[in-house]
């Protein structure tokens, strides 16, 4: 089973700047298309990029687009979520997970974004 430990979280003002790490345990992270997800308060769980094993594909959710970067150290078994020009509806627990997801979560890191 792959351990996901998420870090990086934080208050910030709007049109700051956050970090996101994941660490993956296990070998076979590297062969895994990965995604950060998000759940803000009473709405669903959401994806909000990914990236393929490789690195070489990404995708974003149009609310976040021009704005987060995602990418990954495979060396390293991590992957990293650059979060720019934060805005108050980024506010939510962030995920990392295999994309699509295994069928357990790690503990999330927690943003807020203030106005």
């Amino acid at each position: 089973q792959v351990q996901l430990v998420e870090s990086g979280g934080g208050l910030v003002q709007a049109g700051g700047s956050l970090r996101l790490s994941c660490a993956a345990s296990g070998r076979t992270f590297r062969w895994y298309t990965m995604g950060w997800f998000r759940q803000a308060p009473g709405k669903v769980r959401e994806l909000v990029a990914s990236i393929r094993s490789s690195g070489d594909t990404t995708y974003y959710v149009d609310s976040v687009k021009g704005r987060f970067t995602i990418s990954r150290d495979n060396a390293k078994n991590t992957v990293y979520l650059q979060m720019n020009s934060l805005k108050p509806e980024d506010t939510a627990v962030y995920y990392c997970n295999r994309n699509p997801p295994f069928d357990y979560w790690g503990q999330g890191t927690q943003v807020t974004v203030s106005s």
